[in-house]
C-alpha cells in the first residue's frame, strides 16, 4: 500500500496562505486575555449574518448545538416529532432525540441526496413540529418547496447547514431562509476552526434572544436563570481562526467549483464502463460549496482498495442510514421506504477535495479514478 501522494484535505496548505493573519488574530486574543465571549466573537456573529444575509447570527460550540438550541428554544421535546433526512450524520438525528423529540425519517432524492420533498407531507401527523431537512455535500436542499409546506401545516424549519455553510440557493445563500438554521466549523468543513465550533442563524429577533440565553446555561442575566440551556459558547480564538480564513472564504468556494468542474468533465463516460457510476449533480440555481466531492459506483470497496493503491485516499459519507444504526433501529424504529438511502449509503464514496488544490494533484486524483473503476469492474 503506497503513501497518499495526495491529502483528504490539506488544511497545512490553507494554514500557510493565511498564517500571517491567523496568528496575529489569535496573538490579539492571547494578549488580551479574553478568551471566552470576547470582542471576536460579536465581531464573527456580524460578519457571518451579513455574509448569508440573515439577520442573527450565534456563535456556538459545535454543529450539533447548532441544531440543538434552536429545537430547544423553539419548545420542541416530548411527544413531538421532527420530519428529517434518512440519510445524514448522525447529528442531526442525534440532536432531535436529545431535545426529547422522535425523528421521523423520509428517503432521499437520487440525485442531490437531499430530502425528497415529494415525501414529506406524507409523513406530518398531528405530533409534527418542525422538519430538519440536510443541505447535503454542500447543496442546499429544496427549501422553497420545503417552506411551502412548513406553512401549510404551521411547522418550523431548521435547516441543518453543517456542510453547506456559503451555498447558494435561488439567489439566497443557506442559512438565511428558515425559522433557523445550524452549521458547523469542525476543521474539515468548508468554513472550519482548529477545534469544534459552530453557528446558528435566524431572522426572528425573539427567538435569537431565548437562543442566545439557553447558549449561556439559560441565563437572561448572570446568576439569574430563566430557560434550561447548556454551556453552548466559541471560543473567542476560535472566532479569531474564523474571521481569519472568512476573509477568503469567497474565492475558497471559487476554487471548489473550479475543481468539481474539472473532475465532472474528466469523468465523462465513465458510466460506460461502470453503469452505476455517477458524478454529483448540482441542481440549477444552486451553487454548492462542494463540502464533499461524492461518487456513485457499482465495486466500491475494490474501487477503494485501487484508489489507495495509487496513492489517493477516499472516505464514504455515510456507509449507513440514520435509522440503521442499532440504538435508532431499536429506540426510533423508521416507517417510511428508506430504499434509496440505502442505496446511496453502498454505493457514495468522497474523492479528497480543498482549495488549494494543485493542478497536479488534481490530475493525479483524475487519472487514478479512471484507473481504479475500470480495474475495479473487471476484477469483481
Amino acid at each position: 500500500m503506497s503513501t497518499p501522494s495526495v491529502p483528504f484535505i490539506d488544511l497545512k496548505s490553507q494554514y500557510v496562505a493565511l498564517k500571517s493573519n491567523i496568528d496575529s488574530r489569535i496573538q490579539k486574543v492571547l494578549d488580551s486575555g479574553a478568551y471566552i465571549n470576547g470582542p471576536e466573537v460579536t465581531e464573527l456573529e456580524q460578519k457571518l449574518a451579513a455574509h448569508t444575509g440573515s439577520k442573527h447570527c450565534l456563535a456556538v460550540s459545535s454543529g450539533t448545538d447548532a441544531l440543538l438550541i434552536p429545537l430547544m428554544a423553539l419548545g420542541i421535546g416530548p411527544g413531538d416529532e421532527v420530519i428529517t433526512t434518512a440519510f445524514s450524520f448522525i447529528a442531526t438525528a442525534e440532536t432531535i432525540v436529545l431535545a426529547g423529540a422522535k425523528p421521523v425519517f423520509v428517503d432521499i432524492d437520487k440525485k442531490t441526496f437531499n430530502i425528497d420533498t415529494t415525501k414529506i407531507e406524507k409523513a406530518i401527523t398531528a405530533k409534527t413540529k418542525a422538519i430538519m431537512p440536510v443541505s447535503l455535500y454542500g447543496q442546499v436542499s429544496d427549501l422553497e418547496e420545503i417552506n411551502a409546506l412548513a406553512k401549510k401545516h404551521n411547522l418550523f424549519v431548521i435547516e441543518d447547514t453543517a456542510q453547506s455553510y456559503g451555498a447558494g440557493y435561488k439567489n439566497k445563500k443557506s442559512g438565511s431562509m428558515t425559522t433557523a438554521a445550524g452549521t458547523s466549523f469542525y476543521p474539515a468543513k468548508p468554513l472550519g476552526c482548529y477545534g469544534d465550533g459552530g453557528a446558528i442563524f435566524t431572522n426572528d429577533d425573539k427567538l435569537q434572544i431565548a437562543m442566545k440565553e439557553i447558549r449561556e446555561h439559560g441565563s437572561e442575566k448572570r446568576y439569574f436563570h430563566t430557560r434550561l440551556g447548556v454551556n453552548g459558547r466559541l471560543d473567542t480564538i476560535q472566532c479569531a481562526i474564523l474571521l481569519a480564513k472568512l476573509e477568503r472564504y469567497d474565492w475558497e468556494v471559487e476554487q471548489r467549483n473550479h475543481i468539481a468542474s474539472k473532475f465532472n468533465e474528466a469523468f465523462i463516460g465513465l458510466d460506460k464502463v461502470d453503469s452505476q457510476f455517477s458524478t454529483p449533480f448540482v441542481k440549477s440555481g444552486n451553487k454548492s460549496v462542494w463540502a464533499q466531492y461524492t461518487l456513485t459506483l457499482t465495486h466500491r470497496e475494490n474501487f477503494q482498495k485501487k484508489m489507495q493503491e495509487f496513492g489517493v485516499p477516499t472516505t464514504v459519507h455515510y456507509p449507513m442510514t440514520m435509522p440503521d444504526q442499532p440504538w435508532y433501529k431499536e429506540n426510533t424504529p423508521c416507517q417510511a421506504d428508506i430504499t434509496q438511502s440505502r442505496w446511496a449509503a453502498n454505493h457514495v464514496i468522497s474523492l479528497p477535495m480543498f482549495p488549494d488544490m494543485t493542478e497536479q494533484q488534481a490530475q493525479i486524483i483524475i487519472d487514478a479514478v479512471k484507473k481504479s473503476v475500470e480495474l475495479s469492474m473487471k476484477e469483481s
